[in-house]
């Protein structure tokens, strides 16, 4: 079958394995002090290997290739714990803003001794286009997908949406791509217990909203969701 799949140009490749770390399905290695895909049915197309990528070695490809097949990605990785197989982890390089990371902060938190807010945010990184599909901030979480200026309209957002969630943030007009794809895997393979869509008002907000409706639509799953409309003020209008 022809479908989307990485590629790897090894000239580029300056062997950092940051990639190899970021993918999750375990498709890519290293041989030979460079990246490369292992095998065809392991990589699923979604991309969390790319911004990891500091040389922008890895693209997308339209190919023959074997369709990906999650029972031999699940079946790999059972063995892998089982034979208590050593983790890839980047020697150097990457970038560290995409490694993901849970804060563990209190689902109550309190204002610091010398005053003022503190952050509601739960785990790292928050842009869509940069978390990884699986992770374990994922398991049992209830899920705020934000545009990307909604935090800038309301001084209470954190407060407001962020607090106990876990942050999605991207724009559906400055980002390239569709969102949905990525979002129905993040449903599809984790233990999400809610979705609240926290939208401006204008129109290249509804991107974000029909790529949640999207993805909860075709996991497969019946989760319960809600969408907020913020005005330019920073009212709720809906």
């Amino acid at each position: 079958m022809v479908r989307r799949i990485i590629e790897i140009d090894r000239e580029k490749c300056n062997g950092c394995g940051a990639c190899a770390a970021a993918c999750h399905e375990g498709a890519i290695g290293m041989a030979d002090g460079k990246a490369i895909l292992l095998r065809d049915d392991y990589c699923d197309g979604l991309g969390d290997c790319l911004p990891t990528c500091p040389t922008g070695a890895i693209t997308f490809v339209e190919r023959e290739a074997a369709a990906y097949d999650e029972a031999a990605v699940l079946a790999k990785k059972a063995a892998a714990l089982k034979n208590s197989a050593p983790v890839q982890v980047p020697p150097s390089g990457g970038c560290p803003g995409s490694m993901a990371r849970a804060m563990n902060r209190d689902e109550t938190p309190t204002a610091p001794a010398a005053g003022g807010p503190v952050s509601c945010l739960g785990q790292w990184p928050i842009q869509i286009k940069l978390l990884p599909v699986e992770a374990p901030f994922y398991q049992g979480a209830k899920l705020l997908i934000a545009a990307d200026c909604s935090a800038f309209s309301r001084a209470d957002f954190h407060q407001r949406f962020m607090r106990g969630r876990t942050t999605m943030i991207g724009c559906p007009k400055l980002d390239e791509g569709d969102y949905a794809e990525k979002l129905t895997e993040i449903i599809r393979r984790n233990d999400i217990r809610e979705v609240t869509v926290v939208r401006m008002e204008v129109p290249c907000c509804g991107g974000i909203q029909r790529a949640a409706e999207t993805a909860l639509r075709n996991s497969g799953k019946f989760i319960p969701w809600q969408v907020v409309t913020l005005g330019r003020d920073g009212n709720i209008i809906d």
